[in-house]
């Protein structure tokens, strides 16, 4: 592409994984992102200091980024799960899940990001009523608010092993969710595609009525191998699966399904984290080399 990625996207990162609390302090990490041109885009997730909530507060209104809310973390750390069987379990996720909208609205989020839990086969169906249970309760106290509310698309067999999951199968829930709530869509994750055993064309014309959020990144998909499962590598790592090539296919689909808006652009976010021994803002730099330069072979 001629044209800068900017003018299509709005291009973001997301906190957590681009500075780990082992490198730097939230604080730092958002006044080096928001001092950052390149992004227009900021994905962020509770900060559980007051004070440093305040002053991440105070940048991001000065940023002129747009803000958007994770609550991934919120759930996997305690290991809450949103489509758990036993209903007091349930409500405890929906609860996290409702405060963190409260939370991304005082941050000045327009809504949040989560995913659903662990299943079983045996109980499969059952564990996505309550996971349609779940998200239309947080769908509801978002609307109230007028935000929106996105589940992100997780393996379903390697790592997270997420009940949603394999394309077809978010492809149905997000249809579900549509006939009672506007405010609902789907985060597709290009790190994810390869630890689902699916091909991105397929993922993303299967989801594509019910995307509104889009990640890339990388994985190790191969069974054996150091780093295996949802670690989200840099770009270049040992025996992983995404580099140039797989980003240039990513945004050859995105365009021809029409994902290329320059009046209304998705938010695109990479989720790349450096290892225990690397250096946070040289991964940085070499995904924002990997962007660029996929970028640039886009017919």
């Amino acid at each position: 592409m001629r044209e800068p990625i900017q003018r299509y996207f709005q291009v973001g990162t997301i906190q957590w994984m681009t500075h780990p609390a082992r490198y730097c302090s939230v604080v730092e990490s958002v006044r080096r992102i928001c001092s950052d041109e390149y992004f227009d885009a900021y994905e962020i997730t509770h900060i559980a200091d007051p004070k440093d909530r305040e002053r991440v507060k105070h940048m991001l209104e000065q940023s002129h980024m747009k803000v958007c809310y994770g609550a991934q973390p919120l759930l996997l750390g305690p290991k809450l799960n949103p489509n758990d069987r036993e209903e007091e379990k349930r409500k405890a996720a929906e609860r996290v899940l409702t405060d963190a909208v409260d939370d991304a609205a005082y941050m000045g989020a327009g809504g949040i990001a989560f995913l659903a839990g662990k299943w079983e086969e045996e109980t499969r169906e059952e564990q996505y009523g309550q996971l349609l249970k779940t998200t239309r309760a947080v769908c509801d106290h978002a609307a109230a608010k007028n935000m929106t509310v996105e589940l992100e698309v997780f393996d379903y067999d390697v790592d997270k092993a997420a009940l949603i999951g394999p394309a077809p199968l978010a492809a149905r829930f997000a249809a579900d969710m549509r006939t009672t709530h506007s405010n609902f869509g789907l985060l597709i994750d290009l790190s994810h595609i390869p630890i689902t055993h699916e091909e991105t064309a397929f993922v993303i014309r299967t989801c594509r009525p019910y995307i509104t959020h889009l990640h890339l990144g990388n994985a190790v998909a191969e069974k054996g191998k150091e780093g295996y499962g949802d670690l989200h590598q840099r770009f270049g790592y040992p025996n992983s699966a995404n580099d140039v090539q797989e980003l240039v296919e990513y945004f050859r689909v995105l365009k021809e399904e029409g994902f290329f808006r320059k009046d209304d652009p998705y938010v695109l976010s990479m989720e790349v984290t450096p290892t225990e021994t690397e250096d946070a803002d040289i991964v940085l730099a070499n995904t924002k080399r990997v962007i660029n330069r996929a970028w640039a072979l886009v017919d």
